[in-house]
C-alpha cells in the first residue's frame, strides 16, 4: 500500500492536499484580517456618522439662536423707532401748538393795537419809537413790503417745523443700529 502512496499520482495527490491545506490556512487568516479590518471600519464608520449627526444638530442650534437674535434685534430696533417716532410726533405737536399759540397772540394783540388807535387816535402821537436799523448790504424796504399775511406767516412756520421734525427725526433714525452683535460660529468647524 505504501507503494500504491508513493507512485506519482500519491505523491502528486499527498502534494495537492498539502497545498490545500496551507491555502486554508492562508484563507482563515486573510478572514480573520479581513474581520477585524471589516469591524475597523464600521466603527470608524458609526464614529463619521455620530460626528456628521452633532455637527448637524450644532448647526441647527445655531440658527436657532441665530433667529432668536435676529428676531431680539428686530423687536429691538422696532421699539427705538417706535419711541423716535413718539418723541418726535411729541415735539412737532409741542412746537405747532407753540407756534399757533404765538401766532394766536400776535394776531390778538394786533387787534387790541388796532383797536386802541381807533378809540384813542392821538394816543400815539408823542411816544418816540425808534426805527430799525437796515441791514448791511440789503437796501432798505418801505414798510409792509414783502410781508406775510398772519395766515401765510403761520402756514410758513408750520412747514418750517415740519421739515425741522423731519430732518430731526431722519437723524435718530440714523443712529439706530439695525446690526445684531456677531454670533460665535457653531461648535466644531
Amino acid at each position: 500500500m505504501m507503494q500504491r502512496l508513493l507512485n506519482v499520482q500519491g505523491i502528486a495527490g499527498i502534494a495537492v492536499s498539502l497545498a490545500l491545506g496551507i491555502l486554508l490556512l492562508f484563507q482563515k487568516a486573510e478572514t480573520r484580517h479581513w474581520k477585524k479590518q471589516s469591524a475597523s471600519f464600521e466603527q470608524l464608520y458609526r464614529q463619521d456618522q455620530a460626528a456628521f449627526a452633532t455637527t448637524v444638530a450644532n448647526y441647527r442650534v445655531a440658527a436657532d439662536q441665530a433667529r432668536a437674535a435676529d428676531r431680539a434685534n428686530a423687536e429691538r430696533v422696532a421699539a427705538d423707532q417706535r419711541t423716535i417716532n413718539e418723541r418726535t410726533e411729541h415735539d412737532f405737536e409741542a412746537r405747532l401748538a407753540a407756534a399757533r399759540a404765538d401766532a394766536a397772540n400776535i394776531h390778538s394783540w394786533g387787534l387790541r393795537a388796532s383797536t386802541q388807535a381807533a378809540s384813542d387816535p392821538g394816543a400815539g402821537r408823542n411816544a418816540y419809537v425808534p426805527g430799525v436799523p437796515a441791514a448791511a448790504g440789503r437796501p432798505a424796504q418801505a414798510a409792509g413790503q414783502n410781508r406775510f399775511s398772519p395766515e401765510d406767516a403761520l402756514t410758513a412756520t408750520e412747514q418750517a417745523i415740519q421739515l425741522d421734525e423731519l430732518i430731526k427725526w431722519v437723524r435718530r433714525q440714523a443712529t439706530v443700529d439695525n446690526n445684531p452683535k456677531p454670533v460665535a460660529s457653531p461648535p466644531g468647524d
